[in-house]
């Protein structure tokens, strides 16, 4: 009996082992949304500027689309897939109304750091300006590119064209599609893709959000990449600009890009339940009706920013209201412990999120997916 009951145990083990081996090693997909404030994405549009004629060209047809009277249909309005299906299934960070707050680390509150910050963990403290300067810093994309089941299989997609040297594209071997870059492919839809792009000015520093998404989506449906990153770009121009009009149209349409986004990958066997969705920006801005456009490290409200995470192991917390910090340099880490990993480089990182997940903690999920590579 003693031999029978030894011969279950190990035929039970060599059996979890073997389903262990074989689980099929997570997705992920970052997006992020230049420069949107926490203000609008938990409060919707702010009834001051809204009306403010230096900011809005028509305020009665704005106000229709995005005014209501109370703020949780007001914020539904400007962005109805976040509020409806990410913050309903996944969990938001950022809403400082409740003290939870989410901070940028580094001592310049603009793109260039805050994207370092994002992918590398690291609030760089030497100044860089938004122009095309290669970073020397390691990224959590390179890293990730560099792991067996995510070799070949990582990419990038953003309106920005600064981003190859964010990211370190040389150095990196990551394809990333930046601005109005041509992709560099040659199928039909391509190549139609590519045309269109040509259409529109070529010394613009950021790309129609619309033609950013269709290329990375066009790209995702043929190559199926494990890691994909999309940077949207538009909304920050208009702000800078002082549209706040165009500001929430811009948002409005990132959402309904999100919500294409996330149907396909409820409907492709690849990534169906078996892909996590982070959704960031890379800094705040101006808290007042005449500070919202800008921002920079003497700008009060330019550290302020926010996350949501959406995914088959996210706890569905929705809004988290818990009293908290939380901060952009430690999101490097926890895209790397979502796919089972413990990012390292040659800087000091911030520590990974203690993001809830569901039925199991992210210690064993990570040794289980060290065991499948």
């Amino acid at each position: 009996m003693k031999t029978f009951l030894s011969l279950l145990c190990v035929l039970g083990f060599v059996s979890l082992n073997a389903r262990t081996n074989t689980q099929v090693p997570p997705n992920l997909f970052i997006i992020t949304i230049d420069g949107i404030r926490w203000q609008e994405l938990f409060q919707g549009a702010n009834e001051a500027i809204l009306n403010d004629g230096s900011y809005v060209e028509n305020t009665d047809i704005i106000r229709s689309l995005f005014w209501d009277t109370d703020t949780l249909a007001r914020r539904k309005k400007l962005m109805p897939f976040f509020w409806n299906v990410v913050a309903s299934k996944g969990q938001v960070y950022g809403n400082r109304v409740y003290g939870n707050n989410m901070d940028v680390t580094n001592n310049y509150k603009f793109s260039y750091p805050g994207y370092n910050e994002i992918f590398t963990g690291y609030p760089d403290s030497k100044f860089v300006p938004n122009t095309p300067v290669l970073n020397k810093n390691t990224n959590v994309l390179e890293f990730l590119n560099k792991q067996s089941h995510y070799h070949d299989s990582v990419v990038a997609f953003t309106s920005w064209n600064i981003f190859p040297f964010i990211l370190n594209e040389g150095r990196s071997n990551i394809p990333i599609n930046s601005g109005y870059e041509p992709i560099a492919e040659e199928d039909s839809q391509v190549v139609k893709i590519n045309q269109v792009q040509q259409l529109f000015p070529q010394e613009d520093n950021t790309r129609l959000d619309a033609l950013t998404f269709i290329g990375a989506k066009n790209y995702i449906q043929a190559h199926h990449p494990k890691v994909a990153l999309i940077s949207f770009g538009e909304a920050d121009e208009f702000a800078h600009h002082g549209h706040y009009d165009k500001y929430l149209q811009s948002m409005n349409q990132v959402d309904r890009m999100i919500a294409e986004l996330w149907y396909y990958i409820q409907t492709d066997e690849f990534y169906k339940d078996n892909t996590t969705i982070i959704i960031t920006t890379d800094h705040g801005r101006g808290f007042k009706t005449n500070t919202w456009t800008d921002h920079l490290f003497f700008i009060k409200g330019s550290k302020e920013i926010w996350m949501a995470v959406l995914g088959p192991d996210i706890l569905p917390l929705g809004e988290v209201k818990t009293e908290q910090t939380i901060y952009q340099k430690q999101l490097a880490a926890t895209i790397a412990e979502l796919l089972g990993f413990e990012f390292t480089s040659e800087h000091k990182t911030g520590k990974c999120l203690n993001l809830p997940l569901k039925g199991h903690n992210r210690f064993e999920r990570q040794d289980l997916l060290v065991q499948s590579r």
